[in-house]
């Protein structure tokens, strides 16, 4: 019979012979995996926030897809609800059109911005450069400029999105604005404005990378539509 002495030698003897016990092999093993994961989950923080922003830039030179929007007043009025498609082409072209509650229309052709209110027939044409600027259209149909028309920060993780907020360095209609994605894809915006309204627009069916016909960023005012602007 082996004595206990004897017994911790012949463990220490397989230890350094390379022979390691399976329960030991077993907690190596767990602790490479954990060391994985949290290699993984570190890597996608590093391409979170402001590189995500950065990638549906580059790569969504063209999107569709549908949108759904809340606008909160600081008041605390009932909220308005409206719903929509959109289209955008970079740079600078891109179809908003909002079908409720009521149906208007927002249409830019790069040079020029058209919004048609139906219900009123009226027109309002602004010069592009100055109507984008440092806007939330700027983040779809803009040029890759961000960093120049916006200061970007990270703003952390929640409901499942990365978080970035973008304040405008120049004056804009509006305070602040986040911006949430996942896996370089955007899913919301929520906006501030001056008075302390917040809308939060959701977009939903998003498909980049779509070819769409060079007549869907095109306006021609209906006939007896008052014209203003531009």
């Amino acid at each position: 019979m082996r004595s206990a002495t004897e017994g911790e030698g012949g463990s220490s003897d397989k230890v350094l012979s390379g022979k390691v016990p399976s329960w030991r092999r077993l907690l190596c093993r767990a602790v490479s995996l954990s060391i994985l994961v949290l290699a993984s989950t570190a890597l996608e923080a590093a391409a979170s926030g402001i590189a995500q922003l950065r990638q549906f830039v580059d790569e969504a030179g063209s999107a569709s897809g549908r949108f759904e929007q809340l606008v909160t007043a600081s008041s605390g009025r009932r909220p308005q609800a409206a719903s929509g498609s959109f289209s955008f082409e970079r740079p600078g072209r891109f179809r908003w059109t909002y079908e409720t509650p009521y149906p208007q229309l927002l249409v830019s052709d790069g040079e020029h911005l058209w919004v048609w209110d139906q219900d009123l027939n009226q027109v309002t044409v602004k010069t592009l450069g100055d109507a984008l600027g440092s806007t939330p259209a700027a983040i779809l149909a803009g040029g890759d400029a961000l960093d120049s028309d916006f200061e970007l920060s990270e703003a952390g993780q929640s409901d499942g999105l990365n978080w970035v907020t973008a304040m405008p360095r120049a004056e804009s209609s509006f305070e602040m604005m986040r911006i949430g994605l996942r896996a370089g894809r955007l899913v919301r915006m929520e906006l501030r404005d001056h008075f302390g309204q917040t809308t939060v627009i959701d977009f939903v069916e998003l498909e980049t990378g779509v070819v769409l016909p060079p007549s869907l960023f095109q306006f021609e005012p209906p006939v007896g539509a008052d014209v203003i602007g531009d």
